[in-house]
């Protein structure tokens, strides 16, 4: 028997809806739209196998050279021949292909990205819905396995930390410094590694955005941890707002600092350099 189910996420949740798959252990295609996004969930026997969406923002080519899979030139070199073969070809193919990576590498990430896709989509309070009953992935899809209890845990989690994270960083155009001890109180605050990263780039002159864009951490990851560490007292907003010209000095006065580097180590293109610097500075 066809199960006949579709309507809005006001109605009836994402986590409904797809309890309501699993416990029937149906086969198919899960369809959401939201405005012009649309994300298709593909289902075997009420496990998730795929999930796919145009405008998703976890890309492969990203999730491998974040990794340390890929390298960026090997991401741009298959890039450029997907570009030639006009998207007939996938990505993971021509990686394959090429042996930048291997199968294994690809199944990894292909995981990942399905995962990160669904957590996403567990933050939608609208749109619509319809299950398409016996209708699967394409054969040259990567497939996999993902138990929906297991999906729907580590949504809600990520949700929470989500909601977190606004209530504690409302703006993240604020600039944000180290917080001074209270008192003359000595903190003895342990922190790991990714932290004192995150803490090294709060410098009182960067935004929650500006530090989101140097952190080596993905955003979603280092806002949280830039959120703990506020709610921790350890970094204190400024009162300021981003500037966005004296993120231009300072890009100015980094490539000035390489031209020099440059002129010290090689005496040979001295003048190339100099010529540089004077047209960059006259051009600021």
């Amino acid at each position: 028997m066809e199960l006949d189910l579709q309507g809005n996420i006001e109605k009836f949740t994402l986590p409904e809806i797809l309890q309501l798959i699993a416990a029937s252990r149906k086969s198919g295609t899960l369809g959401i739209q939201r405005d012009d996004a649309i994300v298709m969930i593909y289902f075997d026997a009420g496990d998730i196998t795929y999930g796919y969406g145009p405008r998703q923002t976890f890309h492969l080519g990203q999730l491998l050279k974040e990794r340390g899979k890929l390298s960026a030139e090997q991401l741009e070199e298959a890039v450029a021949v997907q570009a030639k073969t006009e998207n007939t070809k996938r990505l993971g193919e021509i990686l394959i292909n090429r042996e930048f990576i291997d199968r294994a590498d690809l199944e990894a990430v292909v995981k990942k990205q399905v995962e990160e896709l669904l957590y996403s989509l567990l933050s939608w309070q609208s749109g619509s819905f319809k299950f398409y009953e016996n209708q699967y992935p394409t054969d040259e899809e990567i497939t996999v396995r993902l138990s929906v209890e297991n999906v729907i845990l580590e949504g809600l989690r990520r949700l929470d930390e989500l909601n977190m994270v606004r209530e504690t960083l409302p703006d993240f155009e604020a600039v944000y410094s180290i917080a001074a001890s209270q008192g003359g109180r000595t903190r003895a605050v342990t922190m790991k590694a990714g932290e004192w990263n995150i803490m090294a780039l709060v410098d009182g002159r960067r935004s929650i955005n500006q530090i989101c864009e140097l952190s080596r951490h993905g955003r979603e990851e280092t806002l949280g941890k830039l959120a703990r560490l506020k709610l921790a007292g350890i970094i204190t907003p400024t009162g300021r707002k981003e500037d966005s010209a004296a993120g231009e000095l300072e890009k100015m006065v980094n490539r000035l600092s390489g031209l020099f580097e440059e002129y010290l180590t090689d005496k040979r293109t001295s003048t190339t350099a100099t010529r540089n610097i004077t047209q960059i500075v006259m051009e600021k």
